[in-house]
């Protein structure tokens, strides 16, 4: 596939890093991770394969809910750095070729923030309809407590002005209320200023409560909120026509279709990305069931993304792993297999864990997990210190656990700061998965680790466009644990095969495009090994338990017999 058809949208076989300043990498001492630092570590960022950063909140904040209560959205907290810290970076990571987007947090902000202050200082106040009030918690109003361990109500009561505001989040986050025409040009306003200081576009927080009306008692008249998005969209291209819109929306596929834009139209003019919970969640269940049948499932399920849109894969990410759209008894699986302790879990509905802990440090679950999260159809998202097998610290509060700082050596503070570990922003992992046993240092100069199995899946997939822009097709395996999949562009594809049992299997495929004699090359074998289609067309192919293969299929450079036969 040509290069040249595939760098405007850059995005479509990205791949994404998710990381938070505040815990990667202490530039200055003083125990916090910055930006200084961070620009120091951007290298490690380019040898891993990573082509896009995404910067999980970095703004001014009270730290009430890890930096997404924000008090300014234009300013970088000081413990971080400075603007000039921040422009510096982004600067370097453009230098190595790497793009940089940040979380666009606009459902709320901090009760401390100017806007609020002024807010709840009276009903006449400027910036009072910036909020969502009423007099009385509203009949038809939203439903669900996002934070049942720390929140009974969405709606909190305010003594100085005698209303309640409505908070999707904790009460110290007042939502915003998107309808207000000043609220949506000053979003605008907020990402303007980012692009214009170097971003390629924004993570949306919570995108459906963004979005919603429910609760004010005008909505019937309010503006459809997806024409809102889509603006935002239109915005966002005028002033930079390579940014993007990357979409937290964790609905049912048929809500979740909506938010990519108009779908009878086949075009993305809103969302450029959405992540795609139901597939992770699906995998997980395939993982715990040895049983391919749940994420072969979503797969056939998931709606295809317009021309101008695609989805975005995850292994996990900075929240607690959300299994909320599997059935009460689909999840008690999840947690018998994965997070049998209640300690292990989160609000009923997720693990607060990482994925080496979860399958009992076994390498070869480890590496399916991440050879499905490169090579099916979308983005890959990594989360930071996936990339070496990162484990949890269970003593850090809630989503925290899977928030410790990132392990760059073997040392005490594990290369992230020169102070006194009790200092850190959270408590590193323990045990099994301590610095001195789970580090960037010792694996960067291990050919066989972990992390040099991850640098070899990004290159791989970067050297697989069929991946991310071919129309994919799920194939008969004749094996209940057997995944397969092929990604096909017009002149090539390449064939996923993957083993979800702990035994080994053999299976059978007829692969279009394959036909008897045809060769497959391994991409994953040094030595070039691959599989030739026998004469009934059935390919067999051997897979060790929890096994996975990647094979081209036939193009005459990816064929070192044949070319060295030309």
């Amino acid at each position: 596939m040509r290069l040249t058809l595939t760098s405007d949208l850059w995005w479509k076989n990205a791949v994404v890093y998710c990381l938070d300043v505040e815990t990667y990498q202490d530039g200055n001492g003083d125990g916090t991770g910055d930006f200084a630092g961070l620009t120091q570590r951007v290298d490690h960022l380019v040898r891993l394969g990573v082509t896009c950063v995404w910067l999980m909140p970095f703004y001014p904040t009270r730290e009430r809910d890890d930096g997404y209560d924000i008090t300014d959205f234009y300013g970088v907290d000081p413990r971080l750095g400075t603007l000039g810290d921040f422009t510096e970076f982004v600067r370097t990571a453009k230098d190595r070729g790497i793009r940089v987007i940040a979380d666009l947090v606009v459902n709320h902000t901090s009760q401390d923030h100017p806007w609020f202050k002024d807010a709840r200082s009276g009903r006449d106040s400027v910036h009072r309809d910036w909020y969502v009030w009423q007099d009385e918690p509203p009949e038809d109003g939203p439903r669900g407590v996002v934070f049942p361990d720390a929140e009974d109500s969405l709606w909190e009561y305010d003594e100085g002005s005698g209303q309640y505001y409505l908070h999707r989040f904790y009460k110290q986050q007042p939502d915003l209320n998107v309808a207000n025409p000043e609220v949506r040009d000053e979003i605008a306003r907020v990402m303007g200023f980012w692009t214009q200081l170097g971003l390629s576009g924004f993570r949306v927080d919570a995108v459906p409560f963004l979005l919603e009306t429910a609760g004010q008692d005008d909505a019937d008249k309010l503006p459809d909120p997806h024409d809102y998005l889509a603006d935002l969209r239109a915005f966002l291209g005028r002033r930079n026509g390579e940014s993007i819109l990357l979409g937290e929306v964790n609905l049912p596929y048929d809500d979740l279709a909506r938010f990519f834009g108009d779908p009878d139209a086949d075009r993305g003019d809103e969302l450029t990305l959405c992540f795609d919970f139901v597939g992770m969640q699906r995998m997980y269940l395939s993982m715990a069931r040895e049983d391919a049948g749940p994420l072969a499932g979503a797969l056939r399920e998931r709606p295809a993304a317009p021309r101008d849109a695609h989805w975005a894969t995850f292994v996990r990410n900075h929240d607690e792993l959300t299994l909320d759209k599997l059935t009460d008894d689909e999840r008690a699986e999840v947690f018998a297999s994965f997070g049998p302790d209640k300690d292990m879990q989160l609000y009923d509905r997720g693990l607060r864990r990482r994925l080496p802990p979860m399958v009992g440090g076994d390498r070869r679950r480890v590496e399916l997990a991440y050879s499905l999260l490169f090579t099916l159809p979308g983005t890959p998202v990594l989360f930071y210190g996936e990339e070496i097998g990162m484990g949890e610290n269970l003593a850090a509060e809630g989503r925290q656990a899977v928030r410790t700082p990132m392990q760059w050596t073997p040392q005490e503070g594990a290369g992230f700061s020169t102070a006194a570990p009790d200092t850190f922003p959270n408590p590193l992992a323990d045990g099994a998965y301590a610095p001195r046993k789970v580090n960037v240092y010792d694996q960067s100069r291990d050919p066989h680790s972990l992390l040099s199995r991850i640098r070899l899946f990004a290159e791989r997939y970067r050297e697989a466009p069929e991946l991310a822009w071919g129309e994919y097709r799920l194939l008969e395996t004749g094996e209940r644990a057997v995944l397969a999949h092929i990604g096909r562009t017009t002149d090539a594809g390449v064939l996923a095969v993957h083993n979800f049992a702990g035994r080994p299997l053999t299976v059978r495929l007829r692969v279009p495009g394959a036909g008897p004699g045809s060769r497959l090359t391994d991409l994953l074998d040094e030595d070039h090994a691959g599989l030739t289609v026998p004469d009934d067309g059935l390919l067999p192919v051997r897979l060790p338990a929890y096994g996975y293969r990647w094979l081209r299929i036939g193009t005459q450079a990816d064929d070192p017999e044949r070319v060295a036969r030309d």
